[in-house]
């Protein structure tokens, strides 16, 4: 299983993600409720998540974890695709949690339970 097959799988394991490919040339974007929690870019490898200040995607940088996600606002990183399994599945997790949590009462509650 490649690195996009495995952060794939994880996403779509999340109460109301949705995949789509929004600007063609085979990038993986996430959503859940319309907004972004982790995109797949077609280049470079590796997939960029949320988190939840500009101080701790720094602190995750310089910690060695990823990289700026281009693109991104500077509260992004970008995680390898080699990373380990539990890494990845907290970091695309937090950001999902991150924004799920900006969704209306409304549509949240139409969510199942994040397990």
């Amino acid at each position: 299983m490649t690195g996009r097959d495995r952060i794939n799988a994880i996403c779509k394991a999340f109460p109301g993600a949705e995949w789509s490919d929004p600007w063609g040339g085979g990038h993986d974007a996430w959503k859940v409720g319309g907004k972004m929690f982790a995109c797949i870019g077609a280049v470079m490898p590796g997939v960029s998540v949320k988190t939840d200040s500009i101080e701790t995607a720094e602190m995750l940088i310089e910690m060695g974890v990823g990289v700026k996600a281009p693109y991104f606002h500077r509260s992004w990183i970008n995680l390898p695709f080699d990373a380990a399994e539990e890494d990845l599945s907290h970091r695309l997790a937090a950001s999902y949690r991150l924004i799920r949590a900006t969704l209306p009462k409304k549509l949240q509650a139409t969510l199942a339970p994040l397990q």
